[in-house]
């Protein structure tokens, strides 16, 4: 089967002392794509260094939420000016709101204007977002509702509820599945899985973060695909196989810059 993982930080140092081998793991199982999206200026470099040496290594760059205290107004300028020279660039991302705490809380407004900052961004080349949202859905939606996009794009790791998944797609966003699907307990989010036409899901890990049932505590890597595609075809009661081409399918829709 041809899999992806549509989000996952490989960048990261917790990949440093075995990167090639993780590599190869997800090789082995038939994960080839794999979306890395940036977080903060200071990432940028070294993603792009990675994605530089491999060709199924797609880069994102975006500026994060969680780093909202590390964002500078030049990093926005610096932002176009790579999208503009870079063109194997393939959305904007990860980019978002964050309300999880107090202190993120508190950046409200600065989250906002940076994500409006980023979402013109998005509209002036013509790419796709890849969103990561806590505590803030409706508002986000209504956001988007207004940026009128023209590529929608990824809602990392959602975690919401059957209608705002619903108007999420229908402003052109797939959602993004990975370990929380595999939890028993995860009811909303499986109902969201089963419900959602086929065309709208994802696939991804967030790697080395949010670990598939059974790896708690351990470090996820993108060769653990398979089993959130096992889980998901079980929900949906799907040979994984056929489901693995209509996932696909959605990603070269979505990302076009990676079936060039």
């Amino acid at each position: 089967m041809h899999l992806f993982d549509a989000h996952c930080h490989l960048d990261l140092a917790a990949f440093d002392a075995d990167r090639d081998e993780v590599l190869q793991r997800a090789r082995a199982v038939g994960v080839q794509e794999m979306l890395l999206p940036g977080v903060s200026a200071a990432s940028w470099p070294r993603l792009l260094q990675l994605s530089d040496r491999d060709p199924l290594l797609f880069p994102c760059l975006g500026l994060h939420p969680l780093f909202i205290h590390e964002h500078q107004p030049q990093h926005l300028q610096q932002l176009q000016d790579l999208l503009q020279q870079r063109t194997d660039v393939v959305a904007v991302g990860e980019i978002g709101v964050d309300f999880w705490s107090p202190a993120l809380q508190a950046q409200a407004t600065v989250q906002w204007q940076l994500l409006d900052a980023q979402l013109a961004l998005a509209h002036q080349f013509d790419l796709p977002v890849v969103l990561h949202v806590r505590k803030g859905m409706d508002l986000l939606i209504q956001r988007l509702k207004k940026a009128r996009l023209p590529r929608g794009g990824l809602v990392h790791a959602f975690s919401g509820s059957l209608q705002q998944a619903e108007q999420l797609v229908d402003l052109g966003f797939c959602i993004g599945l990975g370990g929380a699907l595999t939890y028993p307990r995860a009811q909303r989010l499986r109902q969201v899985a089963g419900k959602l036409p086929l065309t709208a899901l994802l696939l991804e890990t967030d790697s080395p973060d949010m670990p598939l049932a059974g790896f708690q505590g351990q470090r996820n890597e993108p060769s653990r695909i398979p089993l959130v595609l096992n889980c998901l075809a079980e929900i949906r009661q799907m040979e994984p196989a056929t489901l693995a081409e209509i996932l696909y399918e959605n990603l070269q829709r979505v990302f076009p810059r990676i079936s060039c």
